[in-house]
C-alpha cells in the first residue's frame, strides 16, 4: 500500500506543485527594484529635446523608429510583474494628459532607486513609503507657486502657441515652430465660436491626420474639413456649396429579400425585363438629384449602372468604406447616413462649403472642406520622405494637440528645462530639516531623485551633469528660480531662463506625473512576497522561451 508522503512545511505545502515563491528583501523587493531600474534607464536617455531614439520592432515585425515613451512601452512586450506596474502608470498619464509619460517612468525608478539604499541602511519600507507621500503632498503644495505663464485666451494662437511648443520641441528639435503653427491652427479652427459652449469638450480625435508620402515636412498644411486618401468614382471631381447624401449602403440595383426566377421566353421579354431595371436605378438617383443633393457618399460599392446616372445627373460620388469615417463624415457635415438608396429629407442632407479633388505628389485625396461657423473637424496633412518619419512627426502633432486640450482645463504654465525640479529639490530638501523622524531620510532621497531630470537633459546633450547642478542649484539659492539647462549648449553646461525663452511645462502634466509616479513607487516598495503560479501548457520544447525573466 503506498503511503502519502506530506510537502515540506510553509507556503508550497498548501498550493499546487509548481508554484513559486519569493519573499524577503533579498529575492521580492529588491528583485522588483532591479527590475524597474532596468526599465526607466532603458528609456532615460529618450528624454528631451537631445533624447536618443528607439528601433523597437514588435511581434508582427512592424518597425518603430521613436523617442516618444507611450510608443516604445506600447509595442515593448515586458513581462516582469513589477515593471508592469511602471506601465501601468505611465499609460495612466498618456491617458489622463497625453503627454509626460517618460517623466512618470524615470521618476519612479530614481524614487525606487534612492529607496534601495535606505533598505540597506534598515530603514523600513513604511518609514520609506510614508516619507516619499509626505515629500508629495509638499510638492503639490508648492507647485501653484512655480507657475510663471498662462493661456488666458486659447483662441489666441500667439497665447497658446507658447505653451504647445515645448511639448513639440521634446519630440521634433528644431522643427517645433512650424509643427506648432499647424497644431494651433486645427485646434483653434474646430473651436466653439460662443464662450457659453463647454470648453471642457474639445475632443482630440476631431484632429485628423493624413500621411501623404513625398516632398518634405514644410509642405505639410492644415486642410478646415476631412481629407481621405481615395479617388472620386464618378467624372465630377468639384461640388461648391455642396449637399451632401451620405449611405451606409451600395448604390447599386436593390437586391431582392428572397431570391426568384424569372421565365423569359422572347427577346421583348428580355429587353423589357433590363429596361424596367434601368429605369427603376435611375429614379431613384434622379430622386436623390432632385432633393437636391449634389454630393453622394457610400460606405459600399457603387455600381457600373448606378454611377451612369450619377454622372448624367451630374452628382460628385464618393466611396468612404471605413464605417468608422463614414460616421465621422456625418458628424463633420451633419448629415445623417441612409441605410436604403432613398431620397433624403432636407433634415438628412449634409453641406459643406467645398468637396473637391486634392492631388499631392502621386496621391490623390477628396477634401471636404467645411462652413467655418459649423466646422468640427480639421486635417493636417502630413509630407515625408518615409512612413517612419511621418509617423514620428504624428506622435509629436499628437503631444500639441493634447497639451492644447489640457490646457482648455487648466491654462497654468511652469518653467521647464528642468528649472521646476531642481526649485522643488530645494524647497523638499529644506522641508526634509524638519520631520523629526526616520522619514525625513525618504524625503531627502525623494529631493535627490528629483535632480534626474536636469541630469538627464544634461547627459543626452552630453554635458557633465555636476557641474550643471551646481551652476542651477547656486541661482536658484539667489531667488532666480526659472534657471534651467541650455540643451543648445556644446560641451560646456549652460543655464538659460525659461522664462525669457518660453520654455513652458504643463501645470497639469507634473500635477499628475508626480502623483502616478509616487504611488507605482510605493505599491512597487510594499510588495514583500511574489507567488508565481505554475504555467499553463505543460514542459517548455527544447529552445523554447520561457514566460518569466525568473525562468533559467
Amino acid at each position: 500500500m503506498a503511503l502519502h508522503v506530506p510537502k515540506a512545511p510553509g507556503v508550497s505545502q498548501m498550493l499546487k506543485d509548481g508554484v513559486r515563491f519569493f519573499s524577503g528583501l533579498e529575492e521580492a523587493v529588491f528583485r522588483n527594484i532591479t527590475a524597474c531600474n532596468t526599465f526607466a534607464r532603458s528609456v532615460r536617455t529618450a528624454y528631451g529635446p537631445n533624447g536618443m531614439n528607439k528601433m523597437v520592432i514588435n511581434h508582427l515585425e512592424k518597425l518603430f523608429v521613436t523617442s516618444d515613451a507611450a510608443t516604445i512601452i506600447k509595442e515593448l512586450d515586458v513581462e516582469h510583474p513589477a515593471a508592469k506596474l511602471l506601465i501601468l502608470a505611465s499609460e495612466m498619464q498618456e491617458a489622463e494628459v497625453g503627454d509626460g509619460t517618460n517623466f512618470v517612468i524615470i521618476f519612479a525608478g530614481a524614487l525606487l532607486e534612492a529607496a534601495e539604499e535606505l533598505l540597506r541602511l534598515g530603514i523600513t519600507t513604511s518609514e520609506i513609503v510614508e516619507g516619499y507621500e509626505l515629500a508629495l503632498d509638499k510638492v503639490l503644495e508648492e507647485l501653484p507657486k512655480l507657475v510663471i505663464y498662462e493661456a488666458k485666451d486659447y483662441r489666441d494662437i500667439n497665447q497658446v502657441k507658447a505653451g504647445i511648443k515645448t511639448a513639440v520641441m521634446s519630440k521634433q528639435y528644431g522643427k517645433e515652430n512650424f509643427i506648432t503653427d499647424l497644431v494651433c491652427q486645427a485646434c483653434i479652427a474646430i473651436l466653439p465660436k460662443s464662450d457659453s459652449e463647454n470648453n471642457k469638450s474639445f475632443n482630440v480625435d476631431n484632429i485628423r491626420i493624413c500621411k501623404i508620402l513625398g516632398s518634405g515636412l514644410h509642405s505639410s498644411q492644415v486642410v478646415k474639413g476631412m481629407v481621405f486618401q481615395r479617388q472620386v468614382e464618378g467624372h465630377v471631381t468639384k461640388a461648391v456649396s455642396a449637399k451632401i447624401a451620405v449611405y451606409s449602403c451600395p448604390v447599386d440595383i436593390t437586391q431582392t429579400e428572397t431570391k426568384g426566377t424569372v421565365l423569359i421566353t422572347t427577346a421583348d421579354e428580355l429587353l423589357n425585363f433590363s429596361r424596367g431595371e434601368e429605369n427603376l436605378l435611375e429614379s431613384q438617383i434622379k430622386a436623390i438629384a432632385d432633393s437636391g443633393a449634389t454630393v453622394i457618399v457610400s460606405g459600399g460599392k457603387f455600381g457600373d449602372m448606378a454611377l451612369y446616372f450619377v454622372n448624367k445627373y451630374n452628382m460628385m460620388a464618393v466611396r468612404v468604406p471605413s464605417k468608422f469615417d463614414l460616421r465621422r463624415l456625418c458628424k463633420a457635415v451633419k448629415a445623417t447616413a441612409l441605410p436604403k438608396l432613398v431620397p433624403p429629407s432636407k433634415e438628412e442632407l449634409g453641406c459643406a462649403d467645398n468637396v473637391y479633388v486634392m492631388e499631392l505628389g502621386d496621391t490623390i485625396g477628396v477634401v471636404f472642406e467645411l462652413h467655418e461657423e459649423e466646422r468640427s473637424i480639421s486635417t493636417i496633412v502630413i509630407r515625408g520622405s518615409t512612413d517612419n518619419y511621418m509617423d514620428d512627426i504624428e506622435r509629436a502633432i499628437d503631444d500639441g494637440v493634447n497639451t492644447f486640450k489640457a490646457i482648455t482645463r487648466d491654462n497654468r504654465f511652469l518653467p521647464g528645462a528642468g528649472a521646476t525640479e531642481v526649485e522643488l529639490a530645494a524647497k523638499i530638501a529644506t522641508y526634509a530639516d524638519t520631520i523629526p523622524g526616520l522619514e525625513q531620510y525618504a524625503v531627502r532621497k525623494f529631493s535627490t531623485a528629483l535632480e534626474i531630470f536636469p541630469k538627464t537633459l544634461s547627459e543626452n546633450s552630453g554635458t557633465h551633469a555636476c557641474e550643471l547642478l551646481s551652476k542651477l542649484y547656486a541661482l536658484h539659492k539667489e531667488g532666480k528660480r526659472n534657471y534651467g539647462f541650455d540643451v543648445e549648449s556644446s560641451g560646456v553646461a549652460s543655464v538659460i531662463d525659461a522664462e525669457k525663452s518660453e520654455i513652458f511645462d504643463l501645470y497639469l502634466t507634473k500635477f499628475w506625473a508626480f502623483k502616478y509616479a509616487v504611488n507605482v513607487a510605493c505599491t512597487v516598495l510594499k510588495i514583500d512576497q511574489i507567488i508565481m503560479a505554475k504555467t499553463v501548457g505543460g514542459p517548455k520544447l527544447p529552445g523554447e522561451k520561457s514566460n518569466s525573466d525568473d525562468e533559467s
